[in-house]
């Protein structure tokens, strides 16, 4: 009887291991997709697919959306997230540092952090020059091509930052490859400097500006960011890291914990 329901609940968590591969591939795809397209492209059995989309449309975590049968991420997702913010005083409190950000240097800030082994926006707000510059929050996008990535694996050790990046990141939006040794002096060189800025890889018109948000442990939790036209960018340059660390402290003095529950 203990074989029969070891085997049950291995069949359980695999299927929830699958539901969340598909939840994160729609994540990252970004756009409405057919069940079977989704088995294809990440490799599971048509059959398994079928049967936890169907679950997963039942509870709102998934939609249709788009016709012919094309499912997204539903607003199920949406209030869990809610709920998620609603429990964290840090939330608010990285909002004001954006805000306060975007104010002084009429540029465009962020809040990045890790998403597994890529980097993502968690917030943004966009500055108040007539040409913004933005991008996707929640977008994935690979560790070596960002200024904060440099900050962000800086705890880990060469090798490790070397296990932890696909090989096939360090290959840059132009095509060319970046060296991991050049990558990780960089790493090393943001680590002893608290700060790392660079022109974008990732456009040829934005300087990019980053310091670390320091978690309990110490270390890079996340970065506050700032993304700039490059010749303002490199104009001001002491003023908005200034202004980067000053948000910065005052984020480390507000660690990432869950709201202190009323008595």
């Amino acid at each position: 009887m203990d074989a029969v329901q070891d085997v049950a609940a291995g069949k359980r968590a695999r299927g929830l291991d699958r539901a969340f591969e598909i939840l994160e591939f729609l994540r990252q795809k970004r756009q409405a997709l057919k069940p079977n397209e989704i088995a294809a492209q990440i490799g599971a059995p048509r059959s398994s697919v079928y049967e936890l989309v169907n679950l997963l449309l039942q509870n709102g975590i998934l939609e249709f959306t788009g016709g012919e049968g094309r499912v997204y991420l539903g607003r199920k997702l949406y209030f869990l997230g809610a709920a998620y913010e609603n429990h964290f005083d840090f939330t608010r409190e990285c909002e004001a540092a954006l805000e306060l950000l975007a104010d002084e240097t009429r540029e465009t800030a962020q809040f990045c952090m890790l998403d597994g082994n890529k980097y993502t926006v968690v917030r943004m707000r966009e500055g108040a020059r007539p040409f913004r510059i933005s991008t996707d929050v929640g977008q994935s996008v690979p560790i070596p091509w960002t200024a904060s990535g440099r900050l962000l694996v800086a705890h880990l050790s060469d090798q490790e930052i070397l296990n932890f990046i696909p090989p096939q990141d360090f290959r840059l939006p132009t095509g060319e490859w970046l060296d991991p040794q050049s990558f990780i002096a960089e790493v090393r060189q943001a680590e002893r400097e608290g700060l790392f800025t660079f022109n974008s890889i990732v456009d040829s018109f934005t300087h990019c500006f980053a310091v670390p948000v320091r978690g309990e442990e110490g270390h890079a939790a996340a970065t506050l960011c700032l993304v700039t036209p490059r010749d303002d960018g490199l104009a001001n340059r002491d003023h908005y890291l200034d202004c980067l660390k000053k948000a910065a402290a005052n984020l480390d003095q507000a660690p990432m914990r869950p709201k202190r529950s009323l008595p």
